[in-house]
């Protein structure tokens, strides 16, 4: 990767240490050295030893009256941002699929594209779901982020376009990168196939996306907020739409999405067949499966919240130097290659950014602010490294797939425990090990 900064200095296991200071191709603070300590049990609220260095730890810690405005008040206890990795020599619970793919009866040519991308065995949630959505069945299917669940049902629902021409499919999901996300994977499985989709999102110009569905595509994927505008201009049309998928359904409840999805659901024919995939199912989720899902197959293949690959703790901010200026000393540091921060409002994403492109560092922002064109190019310059960090929204915290993320911090407290598994499963993926930091002030 290609940040302009040379990453050849070592480090200890437990720490790092003065790595701001002694070099010269790195952007500096003034602020001195950081010192990052694993392992403190300090009360929240103090001033993590007046040292004026950022310390990471306590797991004992809770939040008290200092916790700032706007806090989760769910995360009263610091320890829930706190987990080691599980260490490379702990044994792991090795998964034996019941199925290969060449096993689900797909059109061979899937499978060739599948072979193609190196794909032979399925996740556990592809294993257990794909032969429900090959039977027709309404799934209900929750796995863990980044365990697959994409491919769990556009792999069958290619496989039925093959066999059924008027097969149509609406794929509904919260935001504009996730749709990009699902069409290339569309794309991916259904080479050589002549299967189309259109991709319906907010912050692009809506007149290519009704040239796109005039074309009659297989799959409409998209927001529920275009969506809706797409059937009041009558540009959309779900009469002959008889499968319906809701991926990260608990997302679009909290984005406010529940009134459009609704009314999509309930403008689509009967009978179909509706899918829901998701990391987490709330209450309100379970009030739409109820109306709108006909006895459905539940699968879950979900082992814990947070990957055991994924080495958690927190920062905290000393009395009398800035959350700006230790989030300075950490990126300095060698190992935090690709780093992805979250914070809560787009303007202070934005803000962020900025002051760190200022500072040196190669930086690039995602929110609901920017046009879906300048979002994907900063997410693609994120994904090929040729910026260092990417300053994000919750809209990167559900279902994007980045390869490589060395670190995600939490520059402001997610709003909900479901919100912080997401943040942190953008990296520790694909069997690699990741690291997440939570600033506490």
């Amino acid at each position: 990767m290609n940040t302009g900064f040379n990453r050849n200095a070592g480090h200890g296991n437990r720490g790092y240490a003065g790595a701001a200071s002694s070099r010269q191709d790195r952007p500096r603070s003034g602020g001195g050295s950081s010192t990052i300590r694993f392992g403190q049990s300090n009360r929240f609220g103090g001033s993590g030893g007046g040292s004026g260095r950022p310390q990471f730890g306590g797991g004992n810690s809770r939040f008290g009256g200092g916790a700032r405005r706007g806090a989760p008040k769910s995360f009263s206890d610091i320890s829930r941002f706190v987990n080691k990795a599980a260490p490379d020599t702990a044994p792991a619970e090795k998964f034996v699929p019941t199925h290969r793919f060449v096993d689900f009866g797909f059109d061979a040519r899937i499978t060739n594209n599948l072979t193609a991308k190196g794909y032979i065995n399925p996740t556990p949630i592809q294993d257990r779901s794909i032969p429900f959505v090959m039977e027709g069945k309404d799934v209900v299917g929750i796995a863990n982020t980044g365990t697959g669940k994409t491919a769990a049902f556009l792999l069958p629902l290619i496989n039925k376009a093959i066999t059924d021409k008027n097969m149509r499919a609406i794929i509904m999901v919260p935001t504009r990168e996730l749709a990009q996300q699902i069409a290339v994977e569309l794309a991916d499985f259904s080479r050589g196939l002549g299967i189309y989709s259109a991709v319906c999102v907010g912050g692009a110009s809506i007149v290519p996306q009704m040239r796109d569905l005039r074309r009659r595509p297989q799959f409409v994927i998209g927001t529920p907020g275009r969506l809706k505008d797409l059937l009041d201009r009558r540009a959309l049309v779900l009469s002959d739409f008889r499968i319906a998928v809701l991926d990260e359904a608990d997302r679009m409840l909290d984005m406010g999405f529940i009134h459009d999805m609704k009314t999509i659901l309930a403008l689509l024919p009967s009978p179909r067949i509706t899918l829901f995939f998701s990391a987490t199912l709330s209450p309100d989720i379970e009030k739409l499966i109820g109306q709108f899902l006909r006895e459905p197959v539940r699968v879950s293949v979900k082992t814990r919240d947070t990957s055991s690959s994924i080495d958690q703790d927190i920062v905290r901010v000393p009395a009398g130097k800035s959350k700006l200026d230790v989030l300075h000393d950490l990126l300095t540091q060698p190992d935090f290659e690709k780093v992805l921060i979250f914070g809560r409002t787009k303007h202070g994403v934005e803000k962020l950014s900025q002051v760190l492109n200022d500072r040196g560092f190669k930086s690039d922002s995602i929110h609901g602010n920017k046009t879906q064109v300048r979002r994907q190019r900063a997410l693609d310059l994120f994904k090929r490294g040729h910026v260092q960090v990417l300053a994000a929204t919750d809209v990167a915290a559900r279902g994007l797939d980045i390869a490589d993320v060395s670190h995600v911090i939490n520059y402001d407290l997610p709003s909900s425990h479901d919100d912080y598994v997401h943040r942190i499963g953008r990296t520790g993926r694909a069997g690699k090990k990741g690291k997440a930091l939570t600033f506490i002030e």
